[in-house]
């Protein structure tokens, strides 16, 4: 619940790219999106993933990370 003058959190988008393709895109408060991008980094080693702050001012629905023990889950 927040409270009348408490800071709104910064929220960033993490996209992971294949070539000019966006293959994943999910938001999340900044510090969890740069966990998230970290271990998207580790898993998928040849793609790009990009994590970037979103305007306070931008808004609209957008995906939330999928639960963070499925990060590291290794496709079958």
């Amino acid at each position: 619940m927040e409270v009348a003058g408490d800071p709104v959190p910064q929220r960033c988008r993490v996209r992971v790219w294949f070539g000019d393709h966006v293959v994943a895109d999910y938001s999340a408060e900044a510090e969890l999106a740069e966990r998230y991008a970290a271990a998207m980094s580790r898993r998928f080693a040849g793609l790009k993933v990009t994590s970037e702050p979103i305007p306070l001012t931008e808004a609209g629905p957008s995906r939330r990370l999928p639960g963070e023990r499925l990060w590291e889950v290794a496709p079958k």
